[in-house]
């Protein structure tokens, strides 16, 4: 399935690795938002489980092993970009799982050019996607106390 002007939604996962008070954020390597930062993730595979794409997305953005810290996913969001034309240009429904690392060490791979531990209070401050930026100012009480 192509992800650019998509027949269908493409489901994705987003990895929200905390860890005593930070969050790994990864910066864009690709389009939709390229050099925007977010969080780590992406699309489910064929034949793939939702919580196996979240584990395996993370590792490849960030270098880190991550386990799932609860079983169900904290938000799904709706990505829906339009080009200047007002075609549909993407469209991804993200489940949004919160994790926390088991091993490894935080290193940019696979669609990312940098990735980084960042402070709760100081994440609004970076370029963030706008799909990002609006599930953080929706969930940041709830991320803090994971």
């Amino acid at each position: 399935m192509r992800r650019e002007y998509p027949n269908q939604p493409i489901v994705g996962v987003g990895a929200l690795i905390i860890d005593e008070g930070k969050l790994v954020l990864i910066k864009r390597g690709v389009e939709p938002r390229k050099g925007k930062w977010s969080i780590p993730g992406g699309a489910v595979e064929l034949g793939e489980k939702v919580r196996e794409a979240v584990v395996r997305e993370a590792e490849e953005e960030s270098g880190l092993k991550v386990e799932i810290t609860t079983d169900r996913p904290l938000d799904t969001v709706d990505n829906i970009i339009e080009d200047e034309n007002k075609r549909l240009q993407y469209h991804y429904v993200l489940l949004q799982f919160v994790t926390r690392p088991k091993s490894g060490t935080l290193n940019p791979g696979g669609d990312a050019l940098e990735a980084r531990w960042v402070l709760f209070n100081e994440v609004e401050t970076y370029d963030l996607t706008d799909s990002f930026r609006s599930f953080f100012k929706e969930h940041r009480s709830e991320l803090v106390e994971f």
